[in-house]
Formats: C-alpha cells, structure tokens, sequence
C-alpha cells in the first residue's frame, strides 16, 4: 500500500467536482426550509445496541457491514451506519418531545457500511435524510415523500419512478408472516444461504434478496393481510400521492432493509443507475423508539445517498455550474497587485468572486491563468496603468476591452459584473 492513499471505499471530493456537492446541499437546505425542517447532528459514532436494537440484529447491515470497535475504556461503538436510529436517540435523550409535535429535522452526514465498493455507493458515503417524529398520520408519509421528489426534481431529475408499499404493524404482520412462512418452507433448499437463515429469524427478508428474486414475485402481498387501521392508511397515502400529483407503482416486494418499517415504506429508483436502482428511499417506523427503550414515538423518513443522487445527474446531462469561475481576475503583472488589494476587498464585500495573482508573473501569463481559471472577466493593472491611474476591463467571452480610471474601479466593475451580489 502506497503511503499516501486513501483507505478503499473511500473518496477525495476535490475542486471543481465540490462545487457540484455545494450546490445539491444548498438545494437540500432550501426544500427543507420551505417544509419547516431543521437541521440536526448527530455524532459519527454511537454505541453499537443502538443499532442492533433499531436496526435489527438479523439485518446485513448489522450482521456484515458495520464499522464497530471497542475503545480505551472497553465500550462497544459503532461508526454510524445510518441516520434514523441515531436522530431517534437524540430526540428521545434530549426530550424533544415537550416541542410542538412533530418534530420536523433533516440531515447531511457521513454513513460508514463495510460493502463491496461501487459506483455511487461506497465505504463512506454521504446521506441527506429527513425525519418527521411525533405523529402517526399518513399525510405525513406523503408529505415527506412530496419533500424527497421536490429535491431531486428541482436537481434536475426527470426519469424517476416511486415504488409504493405498506408491510402492516404489529397487529396484521404476525398473519403475513405465517402466509410467507408457509409459501417459502417447501422452497428451502432452493434458496440462498442467507436467506435459509432468514426463513425463520425475519421472513420479510426474503423479499429483499436479490439472489431469490425470482420466488419474492410470487410470494403472498402484505397488502392483502392489513388491518382496517393499515388498510386506511395506505389509501390515504395513495389519495394524498394522487392529489399532489405524484406518479407512483405499487411494488409488493418492497420491504426495505431494516427491521424497524412499519406501514409505509417506498423507494425512488432511477433507471440509469443498474441493478441496484434504487436512488433513495424510507417509510414508517413506529415502533423504533420502543425498541430501543424508550415511549412509542410514531416517525416517517428517508435517506438519499448523495453520491447516487449525483451520478444519476450525470446520466441525465445534468453537471450543474461546477466549471464556473471568478467574477474577476485581477491581472496585476510585477508587483503591482499589492496596490489592489482594498480594491479587491471591496469587490469581494459585494459578493463577488474575485482572485489575483501576487507571483510575479508577466500579463501574458496572468491572462492564460485567467483563461484557466475560467474567469468571466479581467481587469489588467500593469506599471503602466498604475501611473495613469487608469486600469482595462475585458470581457473573456466576448474580447471586447475598454479603459477606464482607477478611481472608478469599483463602480465599474460592479455594473459591469451586473450590479449585485451573485454568490
């Protein structure tokens, strides 16, 4: 292993490619913000029952893909492996129940899951996630997902589809689970390791195998063994969906990965993004805080892989403004910059992206760094200039140059950048 490499599954985000990243995250704080969500942080670490506990100890993620370790004092932690279970502890630990209900947060954070690396999903990779806690009502669950289709359709995403289900509650699933139990016992020997030992442990996972998909197709709905309660839910996600607009498919085999979904769970998936389509996804999960301890707090969220969300961007032609560059670019050739510098302060007091150059370097070299650096435009200060008090302005895409004096630098570049504040 080379000294200075990063572990695998893992990524440098570097400049222009982080431009892309500040814009998908200013994208997601603003449709937060019009829903009346907030941002919470959670740490990167927690202690690993949490997980076991929320997430469900017959999980992949739990059995294979945690990062957990002991520390210096012999307690078990776990590098986050998700978002919900940590955002429950927090609001269960720091009484946000005594807050007008719900409770309304979102999040962008690192999730770490040991997994064979690939495109748009690795080691450590990064989630936006949202988490409504404290009602039950299912125009909740389709509000959230009104918010999820908000963000990736003002991205720019076009070719999406919603995959809809409801697995039931505590009440109706113990019948779902006998109806599958007694569909995929004779097939025993026909299925996949893992999920011989999910047959008996949890059988809704079985549905979300990918090696047996060809049995979950055939399989009993869980649709059709809801109670009244989960059976008026649903329809009343579905009607919310339709009135809002929001083209969805019912897909049975949908269950999701985690063990604490109740009702509602559904997944966006993105036809460019392969086998593995789904680009983001979540549902309900009332009965997560009593698993780990605490009152029942009914709750409905999602999380988005960001490095999904940006691949699929790609595969639409969406790159965004990441090869913008400067406002300006001050050529100040020799020495002269070090004149400009109020100038420049000024510029930037605006607003507007200004850079400079103090090596040195003659005006010819100065204008290709400019070109580089795809400036918008440039103003040229040279010795010259400097004793006439009189500086250029050149437009980089058009060519046209004009001279004006250096007393009115601001001003002119201000209106010739257009006369406001563009960051």
């Amino acid at each position: 292993m080379k000294r200075w490499h990063r572990p695998r599954g893992t990524a440098d985000i570097l400049p222009p490619e982080s431009r892309r990243w500040q814009k998908i995250e200013a994208l997601i704080r603003s449709v937060a913000r019009r829903y009346g969500y907030e941002e919470i942080r959670t740490p990167t670490f927690e202690y690993t029952e949490l997980f076991h506990r929320g997430v469900g100890d017959t999980t992949d993620i739990v059995q294979k893909e945690t990062y957990t370790f002991e520390d210096r004092g012999g307690r078990s932690l776990t590098l986050r492996p998700e978002g919900t279970a940590a955002v429950m502890r927090a609001y269960l630990e720091n009484g946000l129940q005594a807050r007008p209900q719900p409770v309304k947060l979102y999040y962008i954070m690192s999730i770490f899951r040991y997994e064979k690396p690939e495109a748009g999903r690795l080691r450590q990779h990064h989630q936006f996630g949202v988490e409504l806690l404290g009602s039950p009502h299912p125009l909740w669950d389709a509000e959230v997902i009104a918010l999820g289709y908000r963000a990736v359709r003002e991205s720019g995403l076009r070719r999406l589809e919603l995959r809809l289900n409801s697995i039931g509650c505590p009440v109706c699933r113990p019948r779902y689970r006998e109806a599958l139990l007694e569909y995929y016992r004779p097939l025993k020997e026909k299925l996949c390791r893992d999920c011989q030992v999910r047959l008996e442990r949890n059988p809704l996972r079985l549905l979300d195998c990918k090696e047996d998909r060809q049995y979950a197709e055939e399989a009993p709905r869980s649709v059709d063994y809801l109670c009244d309660d989960c059976r008026r839910h649903h329809e009343a996600v579905k009607g919310a969906l339709w009135d809002l607009g929001i083209p969805f498919r019912e897909d049975f085999t949908l269950v999701r990965g985690l063990d604490y979904y109740t009702r509602t769970v559904f997944e966006f998936v993105h036809e460019e993004l392969g086998e593995k389509a789904a680009l983001f996804g979540g549902g309900r999960y009332d009965g997560l805080a009593e698993a780990l301890g605490g009152p029942p707090v009914p709750g409905i969220g999602f999380g988005l892989g960001l490095e999904r969300w940006l691949a699929a961007l790609e595969a639409e032609g969406v790159r965004g403004d990441e090869e913008e560059g400067p406002d300006l670019f001050v050529a100040a050739p020799g020495t002269e910059g070090e004149h400009l510098l109020p100038l420049l302060e000024g510029l930037r007091d605006r607003g507007f992206w200004v850079e400079t150059d103090y090596g040195g370097r003659s005006l010819k070299s100065l204008m290709k760094l400019a070109d580089r650096k795809r400036a918008r435009w440039v103003a040229m200060v040279g010795a010259e200039e400097l004793e006439r008090g009189r500086f250029l302005l050149r437009n980089l895409a058009t060519g046209e140059q004009t001279e004006h004096p250096l007393e009115d630098f601001e001003s002119i570049v201000t209106a010739a950048l257009g006369g406001g504040v563009r960051r």
